[in-house]
């Protein structure tokens, strides 16, 4: 078995275009790996590619060209062994909702082919939070537990791959925090997780690694560290303990001011010392009463990648 979950080569996609609309190239020869047992995040703006990426992986779309190996089974040779070796928690909450929970997820397990002695519908129940609601219509249910349900009918044919479209979309706190741990349990007992949010200071917490998408190419794929160490820069906070006429000044310094008097220095933390910013701030006959660092978060990662494409 080899050490990726999906092994991605050349995957392209285009739509055709309807009536005097243009063809729609939607990924352009997408090349990604991902490791087995990570927790993998797959970002990018509204309409990169990554529904259709996701999609295809599902075996919902039809690709174009490239190719696809899931848990080592090539899709167009084997599609029926790649498609149950993932489970996909789409964003849309598309239930029967003359189903109840129990019903639904055995319905499901049907569908994959799950002989019933396998099927493990109270346990999945319990995993997702809704064993009371077992015999409720699913039209009864909270948007919330119709999406724990959504996460539930993803598992009912044993997965080694889960794919999470935007769970946490719309949902209250206390859903997003058991939806966590839910993902940190499963992951731990081996299951490789792919996520796609636009919340990034979740992927952040969350991703071993990340793969950034725009405009159907990968920009950037990496371990979610080394992203964030792609901007060396950081910004130190100077609070004065009386008002500045002047600005300090220095090679690699941009400073501005902020509501209250505060002073923002940006600089590269690789080409200037954090002690320099300090010398040109007491060069400036500027007494400090408080002084903070702060450091580029994944949000800024993505702007940087994705504003000049």
């Amino acid at each position: 078995m080899a050490a990726n979950a999906i092994e991605i080569r050349g995957l392209t996609k285009t739509y055709d275009g309807q009536g005097k609309s243009p063809a729609k190239q939607a990924l352009k020869g997408v090349d990604l790996d991902i490791p087995q047992g990570s927790v993998f995040g797959l970002l990018g703006p509204n309409g990169a590619g990554k529904s259709t990426l996701i999609n295809i992986l599902a075996g919902l779309v039809v690709k174009t060209a490239g190719q696809v190996t899931i848990w080592g089974f090539d899709q167009d040779r084997n599609p029926r062994q790649s498609r149950a070796s993932i489970g996909v928690m789409p964003q849309e909450l598309n239930l029967d909702p003359f189903f109840t929970p129990r019903g639904a997820l055995e319905v499901q397990a049907g569908l994959y082919g799950v002989p019933r002695a396998q099927r493990r519908s109270d346990e999945i129940l319990r995993l997702i939070g809704l064993e009371d609601k077992a015999e409720a219509y699913a039209r009864t249910l909270s948007g919330g537990m119709r999406r724990r349900l959504l996460l539930g009918k993803a598992l009912v044919h044993h997965p080694h791959i889960l794919v999470l479209d935007e769970p946490t979309a719309g949902v209250d706190i206390e859903l997003r925090q058991m939806l966590w741990e839910n993902v940190r349990k499963l992951n731990r007992e081996g299951m490789t997780i792919i996520l796609t949010t636009h919340y990034l200071e979740e992927a952040e917490e969350m991703c071993d690694e990340i793969a950034i998408i725009n405009l159907g190419e990968v920009v950037a794929r990496d371990s979610t560290a080394n992203l964030l160490g792609r901007l060396d820069f950081k910004t130190m906070i100077i609070q004065p303990d009386r008002p500045v006429a002047s600005l300090p000044e220095g090679p690699g310094l941009t400073v501005t001011r902020r509501e209250g008097g505060a002073l923002e220095i940006t600089y590269h933390s690789t080409d200037t010392p954090a002690e320099a910013v300090l010398a040109a701030v007491r060069d400036a006959g500027i007494s400090i009463r408080d002084v903070k660092t702060e450091q580029a978060d994944l949000q800024d990662v993505f702007l940087e990648l994705t504003r000049s494409r």
